[in-house]
């Protein structure tokens, strides 16, 4: 019995295929196809490269992935060491007010006789400014010239550094020197030194500090990134911005925008313009190069560019742009003095060290100076120059102004008088003071009792000087006068008769005299000291006429009438100049004054003569002419003029009539310029019927016996008891 007609079961159970009931084979075969339309065709496994090929390949990857696997791990050490390294330098920063002022030494700020400031020494500091405080446009010219990013970055900028080494090689230099490409926290950090503060003890001195606090080597730009990073997380922008405003050199001693500002214009940062702001800004970029007082016109056209930086970068409008260019910044007028000259440097050297050129506190000084009268000395060298002295001459000219009591008013010491730190010929040069000298010996006769009558031979006169043989002295024009009185031996300034003066009244008081005058530089101990062959300054000389003038009492030269402590208003010391002790009676002095007026109204200084008031002086011009002098007074300052070569080339044409007594013309007729007319306090007595001679026409010369000498004892004693005659 055959079973084909039986049903063969499934092959496969259905319920393989999840299936709970039967199915037709036709349903099962349709759905297969749709199965394996799903599968995708797995692609086929690349083959690796065989031989030498697959060997490298397989070392290339190898190396790779230890180089990634080292790289990665290092990178996140170095974050983490970088991460630590900010967060530790920003939690030992101090609090923002004590990153204001770091300076190791303080300031000194002159005052004139009106109170007014007309220089300053040393680190000057007007003051704490803010962002918030300061000008806008300052601000805004700060940023736009130094770092336009400054908001946006978080203290360093990558950008700004790639492209200054790029910049930094294409012009022939290292990648590190020139444009550093340091942005404004960089260069703060800079300014604090990255936190390292000055010690005396550790630098020679606080240049080579600020050396090395600028120094661009690579250990010293990380140092500085990680400071620039830890001042981005401690402060806010605008804090590190006011660190940068306050601690920044801006040229002339000022240390922040405050003190520059109030430096060249006279006015604080919160006031000044586009225009002013610009040139501020301008001066980061080189301070001593911008700085408006060296070269104006220089700053001024860098102020142009920071203008365009303003204006490209939307801080000013395009009229605000041109009505800056159109209106430059200037100077004020303390600025246009260049810090007081040489007045200023010599108050820098009378006062102690510690409290002027090293103090480390600010000092306010007030000073005797006239700043009306120092421009009348200025403007009279140079309008003297300007017309009647060759160009090119490199011959110099020092004036000094002062009151009869020795307060210094003006003070030149040199034809650039826009100058600091400069050699003071007014005050450093030691120079023959030649027939200037002079008055000292006649103030010698006049207070043993002689007068302006007395006679003196002018003839020859040999004198044999022990250890260097006879010494003949002749008068400038090789003339010979005979007798002559002592006013005319001083009117034409006669050589001979001011010998024999000298000598019969003793070459020891006439050098007394003159010492008790001021004049302390060693004096000749022959008979030549007559004549000026000593050396002194012309401060000293001119302090000696001021006695002189006041009717014959000592007097110190003084310029600092009172130093302070900046905020303090007693005073640490008072001046130490002034009226001193008298030296000749009231008088001879009087009468010396009337023997000097005549040497400006017919005798060899007529040219210094004033229109309009009565003034008395002396020339004096030294052998071969290498000095030329003139010093006198009117009723109300005395002014002292020298004129000479540093080098002691001899003068050529030039005596102490000449070129010296215009130039003290020039400057006296400036200074007297609205002063009430005062006449001079001199006298002249009446000579006796028989005048008698100081010394007669021997070789040796002699005092005349009629006039009695005082006894050096009885004439202490007088003094010291006030007794007159």
């Amino acid at each position: 019995m055959s079973d084909s007609g039986r049903r063969k079961p499934p092959l496969v159970a259905d319920r393989r295929y999840g299936r709970s009931g039967g199915g037709s084979r036709a349903e099962d075969t349709k759905a297969k196809p749709a199965k394996s339309a799903r599968k995708r065709r797995a692609p086929a496994p690349r083959r690796k490269p065989r031989g030498p090929i697959g060997l490298i390949a397989a070392l290339i990857g190898w190396v790779w992935r230890i180089a990634w696997g080292m790289t990665w791990r290092l990178g996140l050490v170095l974050v983490l060491i970088l991460g630590g390294a900010v967060a530790f330098t920003a939690s030992s920063m101090p609090p923002l007010e004590d990153q204001l002022d770091g300076r190791a030494r303080g300031s000194v700020t002159m005052l004139d006789d009106e109170g007014q400031v007309f220089a300053w020494r040393g680190d000057q500091f007007g003051g704490v400014v803010t962002t918030e405080t300061v000008s806008p446009y300052l601000k805004h010219a700060i940023i736009a010239t130094e770092d336009k990013r400054f908001y946006r970055h978080i203290g360093i900028s990558p950008r700004g550094i790639a492209s200054a080494i790029r910049i930094n090689l294409s012009e022939g230099r290292g990648p590190l020197s020139g444009h550093g490409g340091s942005t404004i926290t960089q260069q703060t950090a800079k300014l604090l030194c990255i936190g390292e503060p000055y010690d005396p003890e550790v630098w020679k001195s606080e240049a080579e500090y600020e050396a090395d606090c600028r120094a661009t080597t690579i250990g010293r730009k990380l140092k500085e990134a990680i400071y620039a990073l830890a001042l981005e997380a401690r402060y806010s922008k605008d804090d590190v911005l006011t660190i940068y405003m306050n601690r920044a050199f801006l040229g002339a001693g000022a240390r922040g925008f405050e003190a520059a500002s109030q430096r060249y214009f006279g006015k604080s940062a919160a006031d000044v313009t586009p225009a002013e702001a610009a040139m501020l800004a301008g001066l980061l970029v080189a301070p001593t190069r911008y700085a408006p007082t060296a070269d104006l016109a220089r700053s001024q056209n860098r102020a142009n560019v920071i203008v365009g930086l303003m204006r490209d970068q939307g801080y000013l409008t395009e009229a605000e742009a041109e009505n800056a260019r159109a209106n430059p910044a200037e100077l004020s007028e303390a600025a246009e003095a260049r810090a007081g000259g040489y007045f200023a440097d010599w108050i820098m050297s009378s006062g102690p060290d510690f409290l002027t050129r090293k103090t480390t506190e600010d000092v306010v000084i007030r000073t005797t100076l006239d700043q009306r009268l120092q421009k009348a000395a200025e403007d009279g060298v140079k309008a003297v120059f300007d017309t009647k002295v060759r160009e090119g001459s490199e011959a110099q000219a020092a004036v000094v102004v002062m009151s009869a009591d020795g307060a210094v008013r003006a003070m030149v010491g040199g034809r650039k008088t826009k100058v600091s730190g400069a050699f003071n010929r007014a005050t450093q040069a030691l120079r023959q003071t030649g027939s200037s000298f002079k008055p000292f010996v006649y103030a010698t006769a006049l207070e043993l009792g002689y007068h302006w009558y007395d006679t003196v031979e002018d003839t020859p006169l040999t004198i044999d000087i022990p250890g260097s043989g006879p010494w003949s002295p002749d008068n400038y024009d090789h003339r010979f006068r005979g007798t002559v009185t002592l006013a005319q031996a001083l009117e034409n300034s006669l050589n001979i008769p001011a010998v024999r003066v000298a000598d019969a009244v003793g070459l020891d008081l006439v050098r007394k005299i003159a010492g008790d005058f001021g004049i302390q530089s060693d004096l000749a101990q022959g008979p030549a000291l007559a004549l000026g062959a000593s050396e002194s300054t012309l401060i000293e000389m001119t302090g000696a006429y001021a006695g002189i003038l006041n009717g014959g009492s000592s007097v110190t030269p003084y310029g600092l009438i009172e130093l302070r402590l900046q905020g303090q208003s007693e005073p640490l010391m008072d001046n130490e100049g002034g009226i001193g002790e008298r030296v000749i009676r009231e008088d001879a002095a009087r009468e010396l004054i009337w023997m000097m007026r005549n040497v400006v109204t017919s005798g060899t200084g007529t040219r210094a003569g004033l229109p309009d008031r009565e003034v008395a002086g002396k020339t004096g011009t030294t052998s071969a002419a290498r000095d030329a002098w003139f010093i006198g007074f009117s009723a109300d300052y005395v002014a002292g003029v020298w004129m000479g070569y540093d080098d002691n080339t001899p003068l050529t044409g030039v005596t102490g009539a000449g070129l010296p007594a215009e130039i003290w013309h020039e400057v006296m007729v400036r200074v007297h310029e609205g002063l009430p007319v005062n006449p001079l306090p001199m006298a002249r007595p009446d000579p006796p019927v028989q005048q008698p001679s100081v010394a007669d026409s021997s070789n040796a010369p002699r005092a005349a016996p009629a006039p009695r000498r005082e006894d050096p004892i009885e004439r202490l004693l007088r003094n010291i008891f006030g007794i007159r005659n």
